[in-house]
């Protein structure tokens, strides 16, 4: 079972992904949030997997409890950030702050469980109307250079491999594990156990977080 805490200052957007999350047998609804200030408690004491989280709220917004969240580690749960507003500093402000998604708020109901679903098993999402223009300009912003020499290394200094460094440049095209699979030629277990060693050493969250990772260090690039 998926639990989920919900966050919108609006009582009718809570109401509504209330219902359409709450009818599906793997998902629940445990609380409801009107800030990011009660979001982050929520967080706390009912351990969610999942928090959709609204940006723009009166108070603590939803980029400071996003953050806040991601930075506790006694905190478990990814945040899916769901908003009005195709604004790209929100998009870059919420990935920045750790979010594992980011959904347009109209999308189809669909592709918003989808999007629940996959932040909940760690893949992260993005929506698809956004996601290589952000992931684009994201990069023309990034920190780190391109063109380092010898294997690319994390932060503190382990090196990835040639598989880790593999999966990252497909996940940042978009793959899933089964395509990733495919094209490197190898067993879908064998792209979670790299995958599993590519979160660790950059030390992210999810599959979205790790590509933002190797944006920022110029190891992948979207084009």
């Amino acid at each position: 079972m998926i639990r989920i805490v919900v966050a919108d200052d609006q009582m009718v957007v809570r109401a509504g992904l209330s219902v359409v999350l709450g009818a599906l047998d793997d998902l629940e609804v445990v609380g409801e949030a009107v800030d990011g200030a009660e979001a982050v408690r929520l967080a706390r004491d009912l351990r969610p997997d999942v928090v959709c989280m609204d940006i723009r709220m009166p108070g603590t917004d939803g980029i400071s409890a996003t953050r806040q969240i991601t930075a506790d580690p006694a905190i478990d749960a990814g945040v899916l950030v769901l908003t009005t507003f195709d604004v790209d500093a929100d998009v870059f402000a919420a990935l920045e702050a750790g979010a594992a998604g980011f959904l347009l708020k109209g999308t189809d109901e669909e592709t918003l469980v989808s999007a629940v679903r996959s932040v909940a098993a760690g893949e992260g999402t993005l929506d698809q109307r956004l996601t290589r223009r952000v992931l684009r300009e994201f990069g023309e912003r990034r920190t780190g250079a391109p063109g380092r020499v010898g294997p690319p290394k994390t932060d503190d200094g382990t090196p990835l491999t040639a598989r880790e460094l593999d999966v990252l440049q497909l996940l940042a095209h978009g793959s899933s594990n089964a395509e990733i699979a495919e094209t490197l030629f190898i067993e879908p277990t064998t792209v979670k156990y790299h995958l599993a060693g590519l979160l660790q050493k950059t030390r992210s969250r999810d599959r979205l977080q790790a590509v933002l990772w190797g944006i920022r260090a110029g190891i992948v690039e979207v084009v």
